[in-house]
Formats: structure tokens, sequence, C-alpha cells
């Protein structure tokens, strides 16, 4: 059963990526080639078909899959975010996208719109993952692609609950990082079967993710000290170890594949 839509955290979504808007969409890490790639390679897409990208962000997977697609829509809950993409579609002169403000779990576009629907590094933002899943295949056109893409948590049942601790903290929208092992079985119990899955790593100066970041009572120090102290035993399997420049850490992340069963 689907939960019901809490106003409460969907403001705190708003919150936080009206407030990360810029610096997220400045991030290398988020938006480095070799990372889209993985993204538009398993949508899949020809000159011909149409794309959504949900919770769109600042536009780069959809303007990325925009080069592959006839047309695409990026949706998102904020709107500092779109502001951001209209301003990357600008500036690469890409002409075949369009920017909807709206919700994941309920967008305004008829069942099998789509030859491809992707999500990247949201889904540890919602409470409902079925929902949002179930809203990725409602939009697929049978035969068509549904990509999910987002970070995990470790399969240590102890280091994941010290690392979505540290995540809560660090971004206070976040529900919780899944493990693959969760998101392989929700593409299995969702009708889509065993998906296609790619494994990437996105590392980060612990010091750059911190200063980005708006933690809860805006404690950076706090935020950094704690990350650091995971060098030993790593904690929050996240590989933490140190380096010359600081403590270095890595989010271990997947993009999961299938193909909508066709009629």
């Amino acid at each position: 059963m689907s939960r019901p839509v809490n106003p409460v955290h969907d403001r705190a979504i708003i919150d936080q990526f009206t407030r990360q808007a810029s610096s997220f969409a400045d991030s290398p890490e988020l938006h480095a080639d070799e990372v889209l790639k993985l993204i538009v390679d398993a949508a899949d897409l020809d000159r011909s078909d149409l794309a959504i990208d949900l919770a769109c962000g600042p536009g780069s997977v959809a303007c990325a899959l925009a080069e592959q697609a006839a047309h695409v829509v990026g949706l998102d809950a904020t709107a500092a975010m779109l502001s951001q993409a209209r301003a990357l579609a600008a500036n690469r002169s890409i002409s075949n996208v369009e920017w909807k403000e709206g919700s994941v779990y309920a967008a305004p576009f008829d069942n099998g719109a789509f030859n491809a629907v992707t999500c990247r590094f949201a889904f540890h933002h919602l409470e409902d993952p079925p929902k949002a899943l179930g809203e990725m295949i409602r939009l697929a056109a049978p035969s068509g692609r549904v990509v999910l893409c987002d970070g995990l948590a470790s399969d240590d049942p102890a280091k994941a609950r010290a690392f979505n601790a540290m995540e809560q903290l660090r971004d206070p929208s976040t529900v919780e990082f899944r493990t693959l092992n969760y998101l392989r079985r929700l593409f299995v119990e969702m009708g889509l079967g065993e998906p296609v899955v790619r494994i990437f790593q996105v590392a980060y100066l612990a010091a750059d993710l911190v200063n980005a970041s708006f933690p809860e009572g805006n404690d950076r120090a706090g935020l950094l000290a704690l990350i650091e102290s995971s060098v030993k035993g790593d904690a929050l399997g996240m590989d933490a170890r140190p380096s010359a420049e600081g403590v270095r850490i890595t989010y271990k992340s997947a993009v999961l594949s299938a193909i909508k069963p066709p009629i």
C-alpha cells in the first residue's frame, strides 16, 4: 500500500534543493560524462523516441538524453533546480527538451507516453519508492525502458545505519539510501524482472562535499569530523581514506534498467 503524501517531507526536499541548486548544478562529480553515459546507454534511445527524466534536478541527464531522442521532458518539484536546467539547455542550444514542475509520484502525462523513463539520485529522498517506480512504469510505453540510478547503502547493516544517519544529518531531506538488493528486488516485485545493473563510483574530497551541503543546524564542522572519523574501520561503508588534500570518500552507486513487458 502506498503511503499518503507527506507535505512536511515535500517541503524539506524543496528547501534543501532550492539551497543546493547552484552547487548541485556545478558539481563535476555528479555530471561527469562517463556517469551520464551510463544512463543514456541504458535508455537506448533513437531519434524518434520520447523520454522523461523524473526528479531531473539541474537538467544534465535530460540534456544528455535530448542528444539522442526526438523530445525529452525534465520534471522536478523544485523551481530553483528547473531554473538551472533551463539555463543549461540554453547554454548548450538544446531545443528538444522541456521542463515541468511536478511530482515523481504523479507526472501529468498519459500512460505509456515515453519510450524511456529515467530517474537519477532521487530515490533516497523518497518515502515511497514502490509508488515512484510504479509511476515510472506507468509512463513507459510497452517495451520501453525504465532506468533508475541511485547511491547505495552498504550490505553491512551497521554500516548502512551509520551511513544513513550521516546522510540525514548532511541533508535532512534524505529518507534512506537502500541496498542494491533492495532495488533489484523492487524491480522484480513491480513486474519488470531482473534488471541490468551497472555499478559505478562517485568520489569526493570530504571537505568539498561538506562545504556544498546544508546540514542540520548548519554544523559543517561536526559533519566533517563525523566523516573523517569513519576512516577507522570504514564505519560508513564509503571507503573513507586519508590523502594529502584530506579524507576522500566514495559513494557506491548503480544504474538499474529493465524493459517494460509488452502488452
